[in-house]
């Protein structure tokens, strides 16, 4: 199946190198004139290309199953590829029937209509493989899950085995998140990062859920316990990325990232989510039930914790979904049009978020099966007195600013801190010899320090959230050649524009020269653009990055007087978002890496007994 994808896929890549325009999907997405990255990007820049490159991502896991799998059990192995070659078959269907992108046209026409020019940016060439490796990287899960109803069957042997699938998947989908972020910032000219749009909740609440899952297969593997729970998260990890591809393919959402499609492409894809989705449900209320419960735990323990966290984050999934979903359902049943919009999300979402980012640094002090929260927040008394102090600081600096933001900074410094502090733990710094401590850290199982980096970037992402939600500056003025602006800290003076031509769009360049305290800092451009042969004006913003924070820049359009309408921004430490991500792609990278993922799976007993803790 990879194989022939692969080779499907390699022919639509080629028509739109050579600018074959006999190809329907190459003539509506593609131009002879467009750089080459975009004509390589412009594969899946639109809705065929991109379900070819979906199938393809998902094909790739199932032949990875099959390759990599050896340690996996003859029946388990055959179950999951079975699934997973389910999956591949109803989505090339829907390729076949619906969105074939090798429709030919006779007489060809002699040029092409291009891409969407804010689709034409690095940031969007390489945005969506990672995004979709996410979505379809989460099938494995999922096939692990129906296998293991099929067979009656999970324990700690198979948690090993589908957790590493699972944080490939959660890898891709964190990274990719982070760049429709990015290029959202400085592509779209709004001065933001996140704006709770539909389409991006739609990989969001996936994320959220396959988080969930990534913890509670610990306490599968390590304890025997929550095998119900896990399994469900499976299935529901994929089908919110199912549900996902349906919003944005099926043309029942406005989005500035959404496919514009035939609404029956959506009804085929709303099949697939009752075939897959429904029978899936359906095995799991069959087989559930016979399924053993596994170990116990006192609520406050390390399993307990886990659990906090399972069922906050889940709860946060359905704090989106239902915003995400609800005018969908309004409008369908009263025709009545509404807008959900950050109000609601910042509203329900940030409350249920908060006492999970309290609770993180906690967790990995907990014993197993029993733990001791004095105890705990008693090893953490370092991290919660740095955090008071980073708190004290943002009070002082910032006395007027949000009554939030110096408590939002104390939180992502509890986060980061914490998890420095659980590595020290780990380690005995300071306990034992400086040696002894260099060794142990070199001893320490990657998993352990890839889980210690994913929450120390969470504490980062959480720092750059606060403050370029509460402490961002926005200035809109007129000005003219000439005149000048403050804003952030900075000058800010128009010395003109001039005209533009690039490969493939023409326009005007306005140029900004940035000075503080009277020195020169550097000359940013802003531009707008006209793209070829669409006609359609996008801008370009102009950005000074720091680790202070951005400033932020965009030219608009001509006043009456001779001017041009500006909109400035100082976004504080929002690059702390994206590093924080980072981070987040980093640890799980430490996490995947660990020798036990190497090694393979323990091998199963005949009879599933509690599996020891560590």
């Amino acid at each position: 199946q990879v194989g022939l994808i692969a080779i499907a896929f390699a022919a639509l890549t080629y028509a739109y190198l050579v600018s074959d325009f006999s190809v329907v999907n190459v003539a509506e997405n593609s131009h002879s004139a467009k750089p080459l990255i975009y004509k390589i990007s412009g594969v899946w820049g639109n809705h065929e290309g991109s379900m070819l490159l979906w199938v393809l991502i998902l094909a790739v896991f199932g032949a990875a199953v099959a390759v990599f799998g050896g340690n996996l059990p003859l029946e388990l192995k055959s179950r999951v590829i079975a699934v997973q070659g389910s999956v591949g078959l109803a989505f090339l269907l829907f390729l076949v029937l619906t969105s074939n992108p090798f429709t030919r046209l006779d007489p060809a026409p002699i040029e092409g209509n291009g891409l969407n020019p804010i689709l034409q940016d690095p940031a969007l060439a390489f945005h969506p493989p990672f995004l979709y490796a996410g979505y379809v990287g989460l099938s494995i899960a999922f096939s692990f899950a129906v296998a293991a109803l099929i067979e009656g069957r999970v324990d700690a042997a198979w948690a090993r085995w589908v957790r590493p699938w699972t944080l490939a998947a959660w890898m891709f989908l964190t990274i990719g998140i982070a760049m429709g972020s990015w290029w959202a910032y400085y592509e779209l000219g709004w001065g933001g990062w996140w704006f709770w749009d539909p389409v991006e909740n739609a990989s969001f609440m996936p994320w959220l859920v396959a988080t969930a899952l990534l913890h509670s297969a610990i306490v599968v593997e390590k304890r025997n316990a929550l095998k119900i729970w896990t399994v469900l998260l499976s299935i529901f990890a994929f089908s919110l990325s199912l549900i996902g591809t349906f919003l944005v393919r099926s043309g029942v959402l406005t989005s500035v990232h959404a496919f514009a499609v035939d609404p029956e492409r959506g009804l085929f894809i709303l099949l697939i989510l009752m075939v897959f989705i429904g029978g899936a449900l359906t095995l799991f209320a069959w087989r559930a039930p016979k399924l053993k419960a596994g170990g116990l735990f006192a609520p406050v323990s390390r399993e307990g914790g886990l659990v906090l966290n399972n069922l906050l984050l889940c709860v946060a999934a359905l704090a989106v979904f239902i915003g995400t979903l609800y005018p969908l359902a309004l409008e369908t049943l009263t025709n009545e049009k509404i807008s959900v919009g950050p109000p609601y999300f910042n509203l329900t979402f940030g409350p249920i978020i908060l006492p999970l980012l309290l609770a993180v640094p906690i967790g990995p002090f907990l014993a197993w099966k029993r733990g001791d929260i004095p105890t705990a927040l008693r090893r953490l008394w370092i991290a919660g007195a740095l955090a008071a102090v980073v708190g004290l600081i943002a009070l002082a600096s910032d006395i007027r600013g949000p009554w939030l933001a110096p408590f939002g900074m104390a939180l992502g410094a509890w986060l980061f801190f914490g998890a420095i502090l659980e590595i020290a733990n780990r380690i005995s710094l300071f306990r034992v010899p400086l040696s002894s401590s260099f060794h142990r850290l070199v001893g320490l199982p990657r998993a352990a320090i890839g889980m210690a980096l994913a929450h120390g970037g969470m504490g980062i992402m959480v720092a750059g959230i606060i403050a370029i939600s509460l402490w961002k500056v926005e200035v809109i003025v007129a000005l003219k050649p000439g005149e000048m602006a403050d804003v952030g800290g900075y000058t800010v003076t128009f010395q003109g524009e001039t005209p533009l031509t690039g490969p493939n769009y023409t326009g005007r360049e306005g140029r900004f020269l940035v000075t503080r305290d009277g020195k020169d800092v550097t000359t940013l451009v802003s531009e707008k653009r006209n793209f070829q042969p669409s006609g359609m004006p996008t801008t370009e913003v102009g950005l000074h990055q720091t680790m202070a924070g951005d400033l932020y820049l965009v030219m608009g359009d001509e006043t009456n007087d001779g001017g041009r309408s500006m909109r400035f921004y100082f976004n504080p430490l929002v690059n702390l978002i994206w590093l924080g991500a980072f981070l987040l792609f980093v640890g799980g990278a430490f996490s995947l890496a660990d020798r036990r993922y190497r090694v393979g799976a323990p091998k199963r007993h005949a009879v599933a007994g509690a599996v020891p803790a560590e």
